[in-house]
């Protein structure tokens, strides 16, 4: 039998931006074929102790990990997932936390006093855990992005759920004024490099 890692307590590593606790979270989900040959988008939301709504994994972002590990952390423990984890962020979110909002957290703050900022991501899931560190107090649950926005408790999650979705839309055609012809030269220069750049930042990382 695999053995399962602890999940991380407490918060002696815990990074702050001023007053602001910092934490890290995804939105982590799966494109398969559906019945008709096309494919289809589910999320995984999990749930927490004494509520009936469910959330997306996310937790406090410590000082001996980047905002990607610890985005990546907090889905293996709490959902018991891992995957491709896509750098560019859906958002950062401020809200109260668990602590300071009477046990819900996650509703939108306007004072730094008790309140988190946080960075969540998309995590295309490769690998779901049959034991995972919090499966005790943390269920998983994939549903539809429809029944997810239902779910969703607090408005960021749903911001960062369009997100999402906005993100894996295929794009739109290109008008025909900007499509260049088979001999166009290739990008070279500032544009060029600004292109690049902007792929190699959208680059996925396995963890």
């Amino acid at each position: 039998m695999a053995v399962v890692a602890a999940a991380r307590k407490g918060r002696l590593r815990q990074r702050y931006d001023g007053e602001y606790r910092l934490v890290a979270g995804c939105v982590p989900y799966r494109v398969r074929a559906s019945g008709g040959g096309g494919e289809v988008v589910e999320v995984l939301m999990v749930s927490t102790p004494n509520r009936a709504d469910l959330v997306f994994p996310k937790g406090g972002w410590e000082d001996d990990e980047d905002v990607h590990e610890a985005a990546c952390r907090e889905a293996m423990e709490e959902a018991g997932v891992r995957g491709h984890i896509d750098r560019v962020s859906l958002g950062l979110w401020v809200f109260r936390s668990k602590s300071s909002s009477g046990g819900g957290g996650g509703e939108m703050s306007t004072s730094p006093r008790g309140a988190c900022k946080g960075y969540m991501f998309a995590l295309e899931v490769t690998d779901e855990l049959e034991r995972w560190p919090e499966q005790d107090t943390h269920g998983r649950r994939w549903v539809s992005p429809e029944d997810a926005f239902g779910l969703c408790r607090y408005d960021w999650m749903r911001e960062a759920l369009a997100a999402l979705l906005a993100r894996l839309s295929p794009p739109a055609p290109a008008p025909a004024s900007l499509v260049l012809p088979p001999s166009a030269p290739e990008p070279a220069g500032v544009y060029g490099m600004a292109m690049l750049n902007a792929a190699a930042d959208r680059a996925l990382a396995l963890c």
